[in-house]
């Protein structure tokens, strides 16, 4: 029991850790002016990248889902861990697009500039908070607690897939402004 309840202690360090210096490294990234680096790299290609990244992300946790409904743990894992390296990926890109080029403003006027903000705000919160919650539901999920893993996946997994559609949402919205 006390193996275990390290274990727990020691990754919800992790969690808050790792939680915490991603959020620290993507506010760095909007708040310091990209460096004046010439590259033959065409970075504009990566906002249409994340948005396909974002949209395997809610194929994975649909999938996930489903799976979980029809009772198939293996397959939902697999969709889990998916949906988490897809995650990871877009987040490490993301992070590394918004450090080298400046932001793309969006230039609509109107109620459709209202209904970008109210998108785009609710997206930023909501991706700032859901991290530490997946990676603790997977805590959860790794560590046998069952019941603590099911509890929490009701909340992790609607927030989640919100921020992922709303990340392609956002995008398509945006594009015109690449």
């Amino acid at each position: 029991m006390s193996s275990l309840l390290s274990k727990e202690q020691f990754l919800s360090k992790l969690v808050v850790g790792v939680s915490g210096l991603v959020t620290l490294l993507v506010i760095l990234t909007f708040n310091i002016a990209p460096p004046d680096i010439e590259t033959d790299f065409n970075w504009k290609i990566l906002p249409k990248f994340h948005a396909f990244l974002n949209f395997c992300v809610t194929i994975a946790l649909l999938a996930s889902w489903y799976f979980i409904k029809q009772r198939n743990i293996k397959a939902h894992k697999a969709a889990n861990i998916t949906a988490l390296l897809l995650s990871a990926t877009f987040l490490i890109s993301y992070t590394i697009y918004h450090a080298m080029t400046e932001s793309t403003k969006f230039g609509g006027e109107g109620i459709i500039a209202i209904i970008y903000y109210v998108i785009l705000i609710s997206h930023i919160i909501l991706a700032a908070i859901i991290l530490p919650i997946i990676l603790f539901t997977f805590m959860r999920a790794f560590l046998g607690q069952n019941d603590k893993h099911r509890k929490l996946a009701r909340w992790t997994m609607p927030l989640w897939l919100y921020v992922s559609v709303t990340g392609v949402v956002v995008y398509l919205m945006l594009s015109p402004y690449y």
